[in-house]
């Protein structure tokens, strides 16, 4: 009982695919599904016309039968012209054979009153033939023997209108149908093929935005890339060339013990600049080959906090900056522990770096009912507004702290990128002279 209606869309489908091939782009592929239609109606009624014809009384000329069963004839030549993909070829046929053998019918002085069905050949004519040679020999011909059938022949032996009306209103019903379906295919044809045209449109319009996006990522990085290689080449061999003096020194000249502890805290100044600059090289690479996927989970900002504050102790010693903790309960968040430990460790370095001696650096969270604010507050020495809007448009730049220590310029951004890959935000407030305020906000655990 299922098997008729699965079996008509596949009915239809095959019909409407008939010598259609990828080579043939999507409107010529929906004029091809017309054209196969209309054939297929054509074979349709040409079995019907003269199954009709036989239940009349009258004897119809040979001709009359001849022009009533030429519709399936050539339509199913004209389908075996479009299966052998010779397309041109048989819409030519379709288009100078129907008027010819449809005029035979007027040929044989009889009038039965079909006159619609040249209009339709012309009209289809110009819609469904590409050549636009073709579509005008096509349309003159059925015009031509349209003024011949209805304004010279009018000496008519026979008029179906008056032998057999019921069958000359047939006619014309069965002309008003095939010109309306055929207007109506071409309709929805038509619109959907609009329709997938403004898809295909809407997705090259995302295609074109993703890939611009890409082009100005790629852009930015290439630009950036250039950089941390003007660093690494400058930067990262000073602090090479230090420690190998020191040991070349201590190798070659027999150093006593009192130079080379002279000497030991420079280099040590150069190397933690160096193993931030790798530390912070190592977190960018990573990030930008998206080798680091994002692992958030729940953590207590307090133990991250006073964790990086008991690694970065000996920094701050070393400067006698004082170090706070404004945080005495468990505050949760719920985000990447390596990421949000390396955004507190950068702040914090920054801070002690830009702190004089006797100066001190807060740190603490405030909670709210969707987000934490972690904030980083120093005594130090501020910064400009001019300095602030370079931070916050992600530019690129290092300054010397106040003891001379070097920067990688990579520690602000990262901070921002991981935060960003968090759902959080970075905020800067200074002044200069009278210290900075780096805050940063993250989803709270609930």
């Amino acid at each position: 009982m299922n098997t008729a209606p699965l079996s008509l869309p596949r009915i239809y489908f095959s019909i409407r695919t008939i010598g259609v091939t990828n080579d043939l782009d999507e409107y010529e592929k929906r004029k091809l599904a017309i054209f196969n239609i209309l054939n297929c109606m054509a074979i349709f009624t040409g079995f019907l016309i003269p199954v009709a014809g036989l239940f009349n009384d009258d004897n119809f000329p040979p001709l009359a039968w001849i022009a009533a069963v030429s519709p399936a004839v050539i339509s199913a030549f004209v389908l075996l012209g479009v299966y052998k993909r010779k397309y041109e070829q048989a819409k030519m046929v379709y288009f100078i054979f129907y008027p010819f053998l449809t005029s035979l019918a007027y040929a044989s002085k009889i009038d039965i009153g079909i006159e619609l069905f040249f209009f339709v050949y012309g009209v289809l004519a110009v819609f469904l033939l590409k050549r636009i040679l073709h579509a005008i020999v096509a349309f003159c011909f059925s015009a031509f023997l349209y003024c011949i059938v209805a304004l010279f022949w009018n000496d008519y032996e026979v008029r179906l209108v008056e032998v057999n009306p019921a069958f000359f209103v047939f006619n014309h019903i069965l002309a008003v149908i095939f010109i309306f379906s055929s207007l109506y295919l071409f309709k929805t044809e038509n619109n959907a093929y609009l329709a997938s045209l403004s898809t295909q449109n809407m997705k090259l319009a995302a295609q074109k935005e993703e890939i611009e996006k890409q082009a100005a990522e790629l852009k930015e990085l290439d630009h950036l890339k250039n950089k941390l290689f003007s660093v690494i080449a400058h930067d990262l061999k000073t602090p090479m060339y230090a420690l190998r003096n020191l040991f070349r020194n201590m190798q070659q000249y027999d150093l006593p013990a009192e130079e080379v502890k002279l000497m030991i805290p420079d280099v040590v100044t150069d190397l933690n600049y160096t193993t931030g600059l790798m530390e912070n090289l190592l977190h960018w690479a990573k990030c930008k080959m998206q080798s680091q996927g994002l692992k958030p989970q729940l953590l207590d900002i307090s133990i991250l906090i006073r964790e990086v504050v008991q690694l970065l102790r000996l920094q701050a010693d070393a400067k006698k900056v004082y170090l706070e903790t404004k945080i005495d309960q468990p505050v949760y968040i719920y985000a990447d522990k390596d990421m949000v430990s390396l955004v507190l460790r950068n702040l914090l370095s920054n801070a002690i770096k830009f702190t004089p001696e006797n100066g001190k650096v807060c740190l603490g969270a405030i909670e709210s009912s969707s987000f934490v604010e972690v904030f980083v507050q120093d005594t130090g020495t501020g910064m400009t507004e001019e300095t602030i809007k370079q931070i916050n448009a992600n530019n690129y730049f290092t300054t010397k702290g106040t003891a001379n220590e070097a920067g990688t310029g990579l520690g602000l951004m990262l901070c921002k990128e991981f935060l960003a890959k968090n759902g959080g935000r970075m905020f800067v407030e200074s002044e200069a002279g009278k210290g900075s305020v780096f805050s940063f906000t993250l989803p709270a655990a609930n």
